[in-house]
């Protein structure tokens, strides 16, 4: 590569921890959609605790362009070379699948994306436009002279989309369900805006938990103790030991980032008889201009109660959301359920490359047609708006 022309310094580096968190964080402020997940932060405590790891196939490659006139970090990308398709959230188990079938090794390939974190944000910092149009170019043409499979660059921007899919990458569509803050007063105002069958259901959920005798306690970061974490960490593991399947994410990692990000977080503790029982985590940013967004991220529960999972990671949320004049609610990956809840279905995007012309052409020809089912499903969906028409 030759970015010495464009007077820029590639770094490809094996750890987070080797860029400068001031000059990486810079960046990530100048962005569009600066999410919380790609502050230095994060991503240095899923690296740390060994969760983004390469012994846990998430093999940190993460990619710098330096400016050679003034020294300073201009361009950067967490970038990972995968061992396989855990933790992405843009499913491309089948093409894995496909390549096995012909004698083709699909992993390792390269993934640029937050680990076990399905928020669309910015993806590609960078200080100007020249400089994130020579990291995507970086990106691709790293892609092609490593001995990798493919390139997948995972819910980025609209405007990384653009500039990732003008070097030929293939754009990928995906649904996901936001909530919106319309001004609302309180909790109360948001149900006067859906439908009458809706609001009673969100109310009858909302009476059994409290007739169950459940209370909440909102937990913001700063005031969380260990004692909060190991609970927490605790109902973490036991939704994914009810599913069979094991945890990407350690007690280390939500005790890292409680200590170096508190300001981000919101714990939100259920308990009876003073006893805490469930628990969900989510993370939220207050932005100037908009007011800010709450990212639905992890619950869980040891004890059994109605509803109780509904209170916990939506409606207790939501309320943190209106109270705290929050804009926006990404309620994470899927769930049509959430609908009836209020939250609304939106375009998310990926890119993708592959280095075998023939797979490329034919996965191609699967990402447009699955656009139009795509889109398709989208006017379906809209056609059943929760609110009042």
């Amino acid at each position: 590569m030759k970015q010495e022309r464009f007077d820029y310094r590639m770094g490809l580096l094996a750890s987070p921890l080797e860029v400068d968190a001031a000059e990486w964080n810079g960046l990530l402020a100048l962005q569009p959609q600066p999410t919380p997940f790609l502050r230095h932060e994060f991503l240095s405590a899923l690296t740390t605790t060994q969760c983004a790891s390469e012994h846990a196939g998430w093999a940190p490659r993460f990619v710098t362009l330096t400016d050679t006139r003034t020294g300073r970090l201009a361009a950067a990308s967490p970038l990972y070379l995968k061992s396989h398709s855990y933790g992405e959230y843009v499913f491309d188990w089948a093409w894995a699948d496909a390549y096995q079938r012909n004698g083709l090794a699909y992993y390792p390939k390269l993934v640029c994306a937050v680990p076990f974190t399905p928020v669309q944000g910015s993806r590609m910092l960078a200080a100007d436009a020249t400089a994130q149009r020579q990291l995507a170019a970086t990106l691709v043409a790293l892609a092609k002279q490593m001995d990798v499979s493919s390139l997948h660059v995972l819910f980025p921007t609209e405007t990384e989309t653009r500039a990732l899919t003008d070097l030929g990458m293939m754009q990928r569509e995906g649904i996901q369900f936001h909530w919106l803050n319309d001004g609302y007063r309180d909790f109360d105002d948001f149900l006067s805006t859906l439908e009458q069958k809706k609001r009673k259901n969100i109310r009858a959920e909302r009476r059994k938990v409290r007739e169950a005798g459940i209370t909440f306690r909102r937990v913001r970061g700063e005031d969380a103790t260990d004692a909060d974490w190991r609970f927490f960490s605790k109902c973490y593991r036991q939704t994914y030991r009810e599913h069979y399947s094991s945890p990407y994410l350690n007690l280390d990692f939500f005790r890292r980032i409680g200590e170096t990000m508190p300001e981000n977080l919101l714990l939100v503790i259920a308990e009876f008889e003073g006893k805490p029982i469930a628990s969900s985590l989510v993370v939220y940013e207050r932005n100037d201009a908009t007011g800010g967004t709450l990212y639905g991220r992890y619950w869980g529960a040891l004890e059994h109660v109605p509803c109780l999972h509904f209170e916990t990671a939506y409606y207790q949320p939501l309320e943190f959301c209106i109270e705290e004049k929050l804009d926006r609610f990404e309620g994470g990956a899927q769930g049509e359920h959430k609908m009836a809840r209020g939250f609304l279905p939106t375009i998310t995007r990926s890119a993708h490359w592959l280095a075998h012309p023939a797979f490329e052409d034919a996965v191609g020809r699967f990402l447009a047609n699955e656009a139009n089912l795509i889109h398709a499903h989208i006017d379906e969906l809209r056609e059943h708006n929760p609110f009042k028409t």
